[in-house]
């Protein structure tokens, strides 16, 4: 068994459903303590949602040396059903050359790949011309407010300055190194209460049903939207995008016309648009039908890019050497804690496993995979550590 393969096991087998971390960070941190890093925990939260962070540094003996971090999370999605699962999701267990347990593919082996990647490269270089850093966190499948974003707050309190970052999340279609993200779009989420006036449902011209006066404006939003209206996109950024994902209205009974309806909706937005510009154009709308609502946003992150650079180019040549991959680049998915980082570092990638059975019943790895991307991620730190010595 290789040391990843079994870091990652021990990791799995470590509950650590958001907050909880489960050890996960103090297993990890013992190791990089041994190589030289200094480690600082911080917890934050409420003592009901307690999150623990970690931020672990090593710092090159040359004084103009750049810093390199590896990203991620040892927190992990619920299991779901027990009893639909074919093995217990904290067991490790390997069936046809795959590895299974909740958080084996998002995101543990990444983590014990970061580790041990570290390990080998600092044996083979043992005074790297790159400082290493680690951020991890508790807090990136839950809420997010207390995880990465408060480590982040913190670096740029301090003024220290991060130049390249890796994202350890699953990043791959079919086969690793396949994918990598070099950006994401925005998020920005809105309730929307419309008011209207509750009454018995056989005397409506006594009251004033808010779900038909939403009906038109909803339906001209929708339109807008599947019209790709908001934006274009651009090279880098698909067209931004609107989806309704909750709508709710009414006491229960049939016979009641409700007094409010409430929509959650969500954007996905390019570097085309801005939140500004978006809720200008939402209650633009909304005004136009004369409706008489209440409006909260909550702007979740803003889009970033990273541009062909020094970091992508050394992902990209270490994908190469190691699989033969020409591997593409995308800022398509979801969000990450990668649009914390990318406020305070230069260049931020996002490189993981094969994402097909993240959040999944019976979620899972292949153990070949393991290596190949520890290897990725030791021949990405050499080819950033090459460029510190000329």
């Amino acid at each position: 068994m290789s040391r990843t393969l079994l870091l990652a096991e021990q990791l799995i087998s470590r509950p650590s459903v958001t907050p909880e971390d489960g050890g996960c960070q103090q297993l990890l941190g013992e190791r990089l303590a041994k190589l030289g890093f200094e480690l600082e925990t911080i917890e934050s939260g409420p003592d009901t949602f307690r999150v623990t962070n970690l931020w672990a540094m090593r710092r090159s003996s040359h004084a103009q040396a750049r810093t390199l971090v590896f990203a991620g999370h040892t927190d992990v999605v619920p299991t779901g059903p027990l009893e639909q699962w074919t093995s217990p999701p904290f067991t490790p267990t390997h069936r046809d050359g795959k590895l299974y347990g909740r958080g084996a593919c998002d995101m543990k082996t990444s983590l014990a790949a970061f580790v041990v990647a570290i390990e080998e490269f600092l044996q083979a270089h043992p005074q790297p011309h790159l400082n290493l850093a680690l951020l991890l966190t508790s807090d990136e499948e839950g809420p997010g407010v207390d995880g990465t974003v408060i480590v982040c707050n913190q670096l740029r309190d301090r003024g220290e300055k991060l130049h390249y970052c890796i994202v350890g999340e699953p990043t791959a279609v079919e086969r690793t190194g396949d994918m990598i993200k070099n950006g994401r779009r925005g998020t920005m989420s809105g309730r929307l209460t419309v008011k209207g006036i509750q009454g018995h449902i056989a005397y409506p011209h006594l009251a004033r049903n808010p779900v038909h006066t939403l009906a038109p404006a909803l339906a001209e939003l929708v339109a807008i939207n599947d019209a790709g209206a908001w934006d274009a996109g651009n090279a880098h950024f698909q067209p931004t995008s609107w989806q309704v994902s909750n709508f709710h209205a009414g006491t229960g009974a049939s016979n009641v016309i409700p007094g409010t309806a409430v929509v959650d909706f969500n954007f996905r937005f390019s570097t085309e648009s801005t939140p500004e510009s978006l809720q200008q154009r939402v209650h633009a709308v909304l005004d136009k039908h004369q409706l008489d609502y209440e409006l909260q946003w909550t702007v979740g992150g803003l889009p970033f890019l990273t541009p062909a650079g020094e970091l992508v180019a050394a992902v990209q040549q270490a994908i190469r050497d190691e699989t033969g991959i020409e591997t593409e680049l995308s800022t398509s998915g979801g969000t990450s804690d990668a649009r914390f980082i990318a406020k305070v570092c230069d260049q931020v990638v996002e490189l993981g496993p094969v994402n097909a059975s993240i959040h999944k019943i019976d979620e899972h790895i292949a153990v070949a995979d393991i290596e190949t991307l520890k290897n990725i991620y030791r021949r990405a730190i050499g080819a950033l550590d090459s460029l510190g010595s000329r």
